[in-house]
């Protein structure tokens, strides 16, 4: 005799259940669209700036599976174009030894943000974002993070990077009750591409939450006379560095019946937001992307770029690739790394990037690059 229950569990996909429930809510389901998707509002950032008329074709790209309408970036509070170059690097001062601090103030905020079109999400917030900000620092500064908790629970920061035990952000060691405050303060080091979350009980919930950001350290080029060109090169407001075109991803999903599978998945938050509202880049100029995987309730994620190939810096704490001339990574929750490509021998046009597992490209993972000669 057939199980009924089976039967229908091995044919009911999660898409279907969510087409179900969204409309429910206002008709936002990921749905077929054979026309242009109305364009997001532009801003003039830099080589993120917004395309103005991007090809009415690219909406298509991956079975016409987009949202339907626009998020509204202001009531958010944040705007996932502006995030892709919106390093956050503290203040700075000196201390008695004459080595640089910088000094970071977080705060855990809890937000209601929108995540797709007319879809919202109780998120735990770092600084009322999420991502929370992305924290920049040079190796071998003083670091030090000022963390409120004005959250409705206990909340912590974690750091990849080397610290002391009490500086660790797990219970016992800066875990902060909702109204309390801690300081953690290191040396930033290793140089590389890493992240920070909230280390409470249980850390699925907290991570799920929306408690994550990107934290990265530039290398120091005194520190590395055999790679001192290629170490300036990631190193902010230097020459070198000023030549690429930097950005940061932090690859991320939604569960937003809470039911420990994602209906939504991203980077940087907003589905679509890169299919709706390609990154442009100049076709001249090298790209270097930040990527961080903090995707929960999924064993890995992955980035696939069209059209093109890249070098792939696992973790980024080398200055000499782990992976050549790939297409194709991926990566488990927590991993990070840098990649590094470039347009120069394309012509311009739009080149799609998103994750290569097909159903988080559908529910929101997916993307364009824009590229163009030069910025208007």
């Amino acid at each position: 005799m057939v199980d009924v229950g089976v039967w229908l569990r091995d044919r009911i996909s999660r898409r279907s259940v969510l087409t179900g429930s969204l409309a429910a809510v206002g008709g936002t389901a990921i749905a077929a669209r054979s026309a242009l998707g109305q364009s997001a509002s532009h801003t003039d950032h830099d080589m993120a700036a917004a395309a103005t008329d991007p090809a009415p074709h690219h909406m298509n790209a991956h079975g016409a599976m987009v949202t339907v309408g626009e998020v509204d970036n202001a009531a958010n509070g944040f705007d996932p174009i502006l995030m892709l170059t919106d390093w956050e690097r503290g203040t700075v001062s000196v201390l008695p030894d004459g080595r640089t601090l910088r000094t970071f103030e977080m705060t855990a905020v809890d937000k209601t943000i929108e995540i797709a079109p007319g879809v919202t999400f109780p998120a735990w917030t770092y600084n009322g974002r999420v991502p929370g900000p992305a924290l920049r620092a040079k190796e071998g500064e003083r670091i030090r993070i000022i963390f409120r908790n004005n959250g409705s629970h206990p909340h912590s920061m974690h750091f990849h990077g080397i610290h002391a035990a009490r500086m660790d952000g797990i219970p016992g060691a800066g875990l902060v009750d909702p109204g309390g405050e801690f300081v953690y303060e290191f040396e930033a080091k290793p140089f590389g591409c890493h992240l920070y979350h909230c280390h409470a009980l249980p850390l699925k919930r907290h991570i799920h939450k929306g408690m994550y950001g990107a934290f990265v350290i530039d290398p120091d080029p005194d520190r590395r006379p055999d790679h001192a060109e290629i170490a300036r090169s990631r190193l902010l407001d230097t020459p070198e560095n000023a030549g690429w075109q930097e950005l940061v991803m932090v690859m991320n999903g939604f569960d937003t019946n809470f039911d420990e599978e994602n209906e939504f998945y991203a980077a940087n938050t907003i589905a679509h937001a890169y299919a709706k509202t390609p990154i442009r880049i100049v076709r001249g100029k090298p790209v270097r992307i930040y990527l961080v995987n903090v995707l929960e309730f999924d064993l890995i994620n992955s980035f696939h770029l069209h059209g093109n190939f890249f070098d792939y810096f696992d973790q980024g704490t080398t200055l000499t690739p782990t992976l050549k001339t790939v297409d194709l990574i991926i990566q488990c929750q927590a991993q990070r790394g840098i990649l590094e490509f470039t347009f120069a021998e394309h012509e311009p046009g739009l080149y799609m990037f998103h994750a290569h597992q097909s159903e988080f490209t559908e529910l929101g993972w997916m993307g364009m690059f824009d590229v163009v000669e030069a910025l208007a």
